[in-house]
C-alpha cells in the first residue's frame, strides 16, 4: 500500500465528497477548506466568500490502487471546469474549479491534462481550472462529514447530489469498489 494524497476544489463539497468516497482505492476523503486567508475558517465564514478559501476535498488514496491520472480524470468529468466561481446554482468563489497540488509530480500531470482538454477543445468555453500549490488544509465541521450518505433525502442532496453521483457511476462503473 502506498498512501498518497490529493486535494481538490470542484463545487459543493457535499456533492464531490459522494463522488470520490465511491472510488475503488480511495481510503479517506474529508471535506474542508483551501486557499484562503482566514485561520481555520468555519463553514459560515466560507460561505461568504470573504475567506479566499474553496470548498475541497482532501482525498487519500492507495496509489497502487488508482492513480493520480485516475483521480484527474474523475475530478475534471464530474464538475464544469469552464464557470468561474461556479457550479449549477451554487455562486461564489468557495466554489470555484481548482487542484491543489502536492508536489511537483501532481502539478505537471495536472496541467498536462489541462492542456489535453484544451487542445481537444473539449469545451467551448475556457478551462477556468486553477493549479496551485497545496499550502495548508483546515476540515470542515463534523457535520458536513458523508453529508449525502446521511442526507440523502433532503431537496437539496435529492435534486443536486444525486444527479452528479449517477452520472458518475454511469461514467466510472468500472472504478467503483
Amino acid at each position: 500500500m502506498k498512501i498518497e494524497v490529493a486535494t481538490f476544489g470542484n463545487g459543493c463539497f457535499w456533492c464531490t465528497e459522494a463522488v470520490f468516497q465511491q472510488l475503488r482505492g480511495v481510503k479517506k476523503v474529508k471535506s474542508g477548506y483551501s486557499g484562503g486567508h482566514t485561520v481555520n475558517p468555519m463553514y459560515k465564514e466560507v460561505c461568504t466568500g470573504s475567506t479566499g478559501h474553496a470548498e475541497v476535498l482532501h482525498i487519500e488514496y492507495d496509489a497502487t490502487v488508482i492513480s493520480y491520472e485516475e483521480l484527474l480524470e474523475v475530478f475534471w468529468k464530474t464538475h464544469d471546469p469552464t464557470t468561474l466561481n461556479r457550479q449549477g446554482n451554487d455562486i461564489g468563489t468557495q466554489y470555484r474549479s481548482v487542484i491543489f497540488y502536492h508536489n511537483e509530480s501532481q502539478r505537471q500531470l495536472a496541467q498536462a491534462y489541462k492542456d489535453q482538454l484544451i487542445a481537444k477543445k473539449t469545451w467551448a468555453d475556457p478551462i477556468v481550472t486553477e493549479i496551485v500549490s497545496f499550502e495548508v488544509f483546515y476540515p470542515s465541521e463534523a457535520y458536513h462529514d458523508n453529508y449525502f450518505a446521511s442526507h440523502g433525502h433532503e431537496p437539496y442532496c435529492a435534486m443536486v447530489v444525486r444527479p452528479k453521483v449517477e452520472k458518475f457511476q454511469k461514467l466510472f462503473k468500472d472504478k467503483i469498489g
